[in-house]
């Protein structure tokens, strides 16, 4: 676990200061098209959905965690007991998320002395990539098939 916690605090603080020198908020300007197509009627969850894929991108999955309940929580409909359309597009998305670096897989394969830890990157990354694109193509796909009855 130490061996763990140390790659772990490592990508946590890259994001602490890539979010501290705005490259958090330049990557949000970005992804603003694609996002508001994918998250159509959750402007006030931008900020964080961005965030929390952000922070899945870079390989800090626990550092997302935050970010994706306060996503979920102000995407929250009249009827909270459902889910909209936008929070099943989250989560799927996040479930797929594109991931840039694999810190947890790197991290195993480092502590279980791999000869070449970063293999796994080019692959890792262009699954993420495809299931990402089929998560989001899925859940639109589903969206129209079965739309939300409003009582």
């Amino acid at each position: 676990v130490i061996k763990l916690a140390g790659t772990f605090m490592l990508y946590m603080g890259l994001m602490g200061v890539a979010e501290e020198c705005g490259l958090i908020s330049k990557l949000a300007r970005a992804v603003k098209g694609p996002m508001e197509r994918l998250f159509p009627s959750s402007k006030k969850a931008m900020g964080a959905i961005t965030l929390n894929l952000a922070a899945n991108f870079f390989g800090a999955g626990s550092a997302a965690t935050p970010f994706g309940l306060e996503a979920m929580a102000l995407m929250k409909g009249d009827d909270s007991a459902v889910a909209t359309d936008d929070m099943c597009m989250f989560l799927s998305l996040n479930s797929a998320a594109i991931e840039l670096i694999p810190a947890g897989v790197l991290a195993l394969r480092s502590a279980a002395g791999s000869q070449d830890v970063y293999s796994v990157v080019l692959p890792t990354f262009i699954c993420s990539v495809i299931s990402f694109a089929v998560a989001a193509a899925c859940c639109k796909a589903l969206c129209r098939l079965f739309p939300r009855r409003v009582k």
